[in-house]
């Protein structure tokens, strides 16, 4: 028999009808022989509401007593959803988050998980009946009722997923999936069958799909299958789970735009160690998430950092960066706001050249001119001239050709092989060891800090800031074969740009030989590079959203008096260019810093 957990949104439960269409895909699922567990929000508007009424009582209500309120929306709808299920003919029980016993710390408004008692489900579930429960909400030590802030149903129902051991988790939604893109901006867009957990990750992060990032985090920490499904159709929907071994995956799965970006530049830095500690620092104590943070290699002893920030954190990221230059004793602060970020996400850049050719491409031939660039191990990151933006997304999609299907996806069951299954472990034991981890779920994860000193390091400076010379670089490098990892473009002064990318220290000479062929051709243009250097990533979840990582990542690099090269970020990981006789204490340095140091 297996289990399975079902979510509806507050749209799914508005009003009574819905309500029954959501009760009857509980019982259809328990009759067809599962287990089943719902998770529900507040119905429709419901939490909104709540919150109008609160305000119009005082400007600042107390954050115990705005959970007190809030958590009523879902202790309507789990009760209302319980009555439809009873009314079909099957037996139901609502429980609130106290009820379930899901512990949380006392941060209200945003309280984190510390455990979830499951007995009471559990015995439930063995006596036939289909657990209604409410999803957003905890209780702390002290039966205050907390929740769990943005995207919290998600993560209730990703958290009882985990320390359950359900086969699935169904999230239902008013779409009938994840698709390419925004099918709003672009009609060609298609919906994926299937997504790994860091594509999704960054899709996530970068304002796509519709997830909240909190419960894509669960998901992969505990290996939890997540079904995006349609709430008023039968389409098979989404899923998210991970990648098999030998799966064949797409170069590129998906294009994400986020339209309100403000950058901030900080020029004529002194390069030396602890520059950036100094930056993360004071960014991390606003809680203000920083996105595609780049330094590229320093020129004349003068380094330069940029960086993005939501458009409604521009005057705080201003502020945190001029007190980091005012402590450092040195540097300009800079800023620009017509700007939007278009970002391509595919598990296939691992293996496959030439993606980021086929995306300059993709821009530079429709007169888009590229600002910035950041990758990761599986994503692109552009920034381009906000008028642009709806352009610039379509142009990548069509690029791309994710219009079309990659391959007919495995079929998607609800049985499957436990992780645990071969290792002779009870249930008991099993749900034991999740619920042990939970307590540290949500706090900052690094698991695991690599370091490559098998690449090399190419600069081409003083490249015509135009359309079409980013992709010309590029395209050069894809047709010798060579694999590019880490590639920065940091924001033009005047009408020049600079382009600095690793490759593996093999192709550094087919590498060279390309480019000078090309740039022979472009007066004033230079290249240079570092055949010797270390790479350091430090890996992860959210670490873009958690803001402490880079501030203890950099503290750690300054302490140790390593000096940072180059710097690229992305939800799932930091990386760093040092100098090769600094690698070994700074590897040594990010291991003793996230406890993981054997």
């Amino acid at each position: 028999m297996a289990l399975i957990v079902q979510k509806f949104g507050g749209s799914s439960v508005a009003d009574a009808r819905r309500i029954m269409a959501a009760a009857q895909r509980a019982v259809d699922a328990k009759r067809a022989g599962n287990q089943v567990v719902m998770v529900i929000s507040a119905r429709g508007d419901k939490t909104d509401e709540l919150i109008e009424l609160a305000k119009q009582i005082g400007d600042h209500p107390p954050p115990r007593e705005m959970d007190m309120l809030l958590a009523t929306g879902e202790q309507e709808s789990v009760a209302l959803v319980a009555m439809a299920v009873q009314a079909l003919g099957e037996p139901a029980i609502s429980l609130t988050g106290y009820q379930i016993g899901i512990l949380t710390d006392s941060t209200y408004t945003k309280a984190r998980i510390r455990r979830i008692k499951t007995d009471r489900i559990r015995k439930a579930l063995d006596e036939g009946k289909i657990v209604v429960a409410a999803g957003f909400q905890g209780i702390d030590d002290d039966f205050n009722i907390t929740t769990l802030g943005r995207g919290g149903s998600d993560t209730t129902a990703t958290a009882l997923a985990a320390v359950l051991q359900a086969d699935v988790c169904e999230i239902y939604t008013d779409v009938d999936g994840i698709y390419t893109t925004d099918p709003r901006l672009v009609k060609a867009a298609r919906k994926m069958n299937r997504i790994s957990y860091d594509e999704m990750l960054e899709l996530t992060s970068l304002g796509g799909g519709k997830m909240h990032s909190r419960s894509i985090e669960f998901a992969k920490k505990y290996r939890v299958k997540l079904l995006i499904r349609p709430a008023y159709t039968t389409g098979e929907g989404t899923l998210i789970a991970p990648l098999q071994e030998d799966e064949n995956v797409p170069m590129v799965s998906g294009v994400a735009l986020v339209k309100s970006e403000a950058i901030v530049a900080l020029r004529k830095l002194p390069d030396r160690p602890g520059v950036l500690a100094a930056l993360f620092s004071k960014m991390a104590e606003r809680k203000i998430p920083i996105d595609m943070v780049i330094q590229d290699v320093a020129e004349g002893a003068i380094a330069e950092v940029s960086f993005t920030v939501p458009q409604d954190d521009l005057a705080e990221a201003l502020t945190a960066a001029q007190q980091a230059v005012q402590s450092l004793g040195a540097g300009e602060v800079h800023h620009g706001t017509n700007i939007a970020k278009i970002s391509v996400v595919g598990a296939g850049m691992r293996t496959h050249t030439g993606v980021a050719a086929q995306m300059f491409k993709s821009l530079s031939d429709r007169g888009i001119n590229i600002q910035m660039i950041t990758t990761s191990e599986i994503k692109i990151s552009v920034l381009v001239d906000r008028d642009q933006k709806e352009a610039a997304l379509l142009a990548v999609h069509e690029g791309f050709n994710l219009d079309q299907e990659f391959a007919a996806p495995p079929s998607i069951g609800y049985r499957q092989e436990n992780d645990h299954a071969a290792n002779d472990v009870s249930r008991d034991e099993l749900e034991q060891d999740v619920v042990s981890r939970l307590a540290s779920m949500e706090d900052i994860v690094v698991s695991e800090v690599q370091l490559d000193t098998e690449q090399s390091r190419v600069t081409v400076r003083h490249v015509a800031d135009h359309p079409g010379v980013a992709a010309e670089v590029f395209a050069a490098v894809a047709e010798g074969g060579v694999m590019v990892d880490l590639i920065v473009q940091n924001i033009s002064q005047g009408q020049q740009a600079d382009l600095s990318f690793t490759v593996p220290r093999g192709d550094l000479e087919s590498c060279l030989l390309l480019l000078r062929e090309l740039t022979e051709r472009w007066p004033g243009t230079k290249v240079s590079f570092e055949k010797d250097m270390a790479m350091l990533s430090v890996m992860g979840i959210g670490l873009r959203s958690h803001t402490g990582v880079g501030e203890k990542m950099f503290r750690a690099l300054a302490d140790a008096g390593v000096n940072v090269q180059m710097v690229n970020t992305s939800e799932i990981r930091i990386s760093v260019v040092v100098a090769p006789k600094d690698a070994a204490k700074a590897h040594e340095a990010l291991l003793t810093t996230f406890g993981l140091k054997v």
